[in-house]
């Protein structure tokens, strides 16, 4: 079933997948030094998806053709930053959509993906 969903996906969307290496030392060192402050004030771990969206948010604002369709052979530029995300749930692999990215704060978006 979430073969199907995610095949049927695939066919109707445009799909894009990036591999980066990127220096994640100082969110790692981040995360070390303020996970239990973070955990406290708002119940929930800081991840490394909040600032992956948060980052890809900005890279939007940079490209914004990135983030833009095609609608009756006219180019839509979209003024929003809604990005699904891929996670592993208890039920399996799920793809919660954050809206308004830009908007919102790293511990906003990880509320909002595992919550």
């Amino acid at each position: 079933m979430i073969a199907n969903r995610l095949k049927a996906s695939q066919n109707n969307n445009a799909l894009l997948t990036t591999f980066n290496e990127i220096d994640m030392g100082n969110i790692i060192d981040m995360r070390k030094k303020y996970q239990d402050i973070f955990t406290k004030k708002h119940g929930i771990k800081i991840g490394f998806m909040g600032f992956f969206l948060k980052a890809s948010s900005y890279a939007l604002d940079c490209y914004p053709i990135v983030n833009s369709a095609i609608e009756n052979n006219e180019i839509v530029h979209r003024n929003y930053h809604d990005i699904g995300v891929a996670v592993s749930g208890p039920k399996g692999l799920m793809v919660p959509v954050v809206r308004d990215v830009y908007q919102k704060t790293v511990a906003d978006i990880e509320k909002d993906i595992y919550n």
